[in-house]
């Protein structure tokens, strides 16, 4: 018959995901082969085929990996629309929070990247000390110098490599191994210059898989990077390959999840809510957030994009619940003015300004401005004052960072701001303290970023359906 073709027919797209997101809204994070068994023995997961035959694990895993792994955030995003629309969720209030879930990395398969660094260095002084060596011994009589350099890239390496090869006429299959031979200085020479050739290609390999931001990764998972987890099993602080998962919580929703490979949540916020204006269309109004994403590059960025300032600072509890610190008289925000504007300590005496000092990682051009006191000079109060200081003290000021913080302590303090703040530790943590503990998923599956982010998409999707489905169930019994 013409048209006909052999085989069985194509597994439906669409009731494979539904037994996927099924499988992870009652599990929260399920294996391949469970979801398998599932479907061959649960009535629920045969209703969802519809008489469509039981798939195999490796069928879900091809479906997940080659038709998921570039809609999967789509499918969220789509998800939750139709959720956050039944619910009338408040996208305005997103309370922000992150935690570190350990990688699927062997625990001793860390490269350090300021190691490599080191060891480049090392390794370029012993490639500086061989070409001195080649030039005295072998080069001398024939007016030939080969040039030494501070840093040598591995082209330059090779060049030389081969031009030693054709002026000393080395013949490399003439080369001896093993015990009871002796090899000649021409080969020492070629396979020491050789050696170190290998060794920098493999430091360069390790910096470049490092990057700019991150300081160290796993050979197994080259995407985890090591940092410190409060989950230490192994009990002596040491540092685990993991990433760093932040998530935006409205109304006990997950709206947006994103994974990164460094540990500071600092850096975090902006991409995070760059991530949430793609998926919505709109900034949140009220971003609450704990003491780890305050900082000058944020404030300004919440500034800049019409969100209110709701996220602690780093001394937010001292300021708030020390009054010792709070009204310390030696505190340089404390400081008073005169008349002509000049910082006064304590004891009446003037500070003057020496410099501007740059701020390192500032994206706005932020400054500090440094004053120095006149004279600590027989002062009574220098041992409360500067204790450790040996000269005359000095203080940085910003003003701006200090309206900024006076800002953020108006907003948090006051009944919107405690109500904020309560409900973020509720619904952002809370949310992490089902997925983790109540879901008992404390350690990513996949390896690669691309897969993490993945895998955690299809557990925020799980997540999401099963917190509406119980919402649903608990309306049902009180009516």
């Amino acid at each position: 018959m013409k048209g006909y073709k052999k085989g069985r027919p194509r597994y439906s797209y669409t009731k494979l995901l539904k037994i996927i997101l099924f499988s992870f809204m009652e599990n929260g994070y399920i294996s391949l082969r469970q979801i398998e068994k599932s479907c061959k023995t649960d009535i629920r997961y045969m209703w969802i085929l519809d008489d469509m035959k039981a798939s195999s694990f490796a069928t879900i895993g091809n479906f997940i990996r080659e038709n998921l792994a570039n809609t999967s955030e789509n499918i969220f995003v789509a998800i939750n629309k139709i959720i956050f629309d039944k619910e009338n969720v408040d996208l305005e209030h997103t309370y922000i929070d992150g935690t570190k879930i350990e990688a699927n990395a062997n625990k001793y398969s860390w490269v350090w990247k300021k190691s490599c660094i080191k060891n480049r260095d090392k390794t370029f002084d012993k490639v500086s000390e061989l070409i001195d060596k080649i030039n005295i011994e072998d080069l001398e009589l024939m007016n030939i110098k080969i040039e030494k350099r501070n840093e040598y890239t591995i082209e330059y390496l090779e060049q030389i490599l081969e031009r030693y090869r054709q002026i000393c006429c080395i013949d490399i299959e003439k080369f001896v191994h093993g015990k009871g031979v002796r090899k000649t200085n021409y080969q020492r020479k070629y396979e020491k210059l050789r050696e170190y050739i290998e060794k920098l290609k493999k430091y360069a390999k390790h910096i470049e898989i490092c990057g700019e931001r991150r300081n160290s990764y796993s050979k197994t998972d080259n995407s985890a990077t090591f940092m410190r987890i409060k989950r230490d099993y192994m009990g002596n602080d040491q540092l685990l390959p993991a990433y760093n998962v932040q998530s935006a919580i409205c109304d006990e929703y997950i709206a947006t999840i994103d994974v990164k490979q460094y540990a500071s949540d600092t850096e975090c916020f902006v991409p995070l809510m760059e991530k949430f204006f793609a998926q919505y269309g709109k900034y949140p109004r009220y971003p609450v957030a704990d003491a780890a994403y305050g900082s000058f590059n944020n404030y300004i960025y919440c500034e800049q994009h019409g969100m209110e300032k709701f996220m602690k600072f780093t001394m937010f509890e001292k300021e708030t619940k020390d009054e010792k610190y709070r009204n310390n008289p030696y505190k340089s925000t404390n400081f008073k003015y005169d008349e002509n504007g000049n910082l006064m300590c304590p004891n009446g005496r003037k500070f003057k300004f020496k410099y501007n000092l740059h701020i390192k990682g500032n994206k706005y051009g932020r400054t500090e401005e440094v004053y120095e006191c006149e004279s600590c000079e027989d002062c009574p109060y220098k041992q409360e004052c500067c204790p450790k200081a040996k000269n005359n003290r000095t203080v940085r000021i910003n003003k701006e960072l200090t309206s900024i913080h006076e800002e953020v302590l108006k907003n948090l303090c006051s009944i919107h701001g405690a109500l904020l703040c309560m409900n973020r530790s509720i619904q952002a943590e809370g949310t992490y303290g089902i997925i983790k503990n109540d879901r008992a998923y404390k350690r990513i599956r996949r390896r690669g970023l691309d897969n993490v982010v993945l895998e955690l998409t299809l557990i925020a999707c799980g997540f999401n359906l099963c917190k509406y489905h119980n919402k649903k169930m608990r309306l049902q019994k009180c009516a």
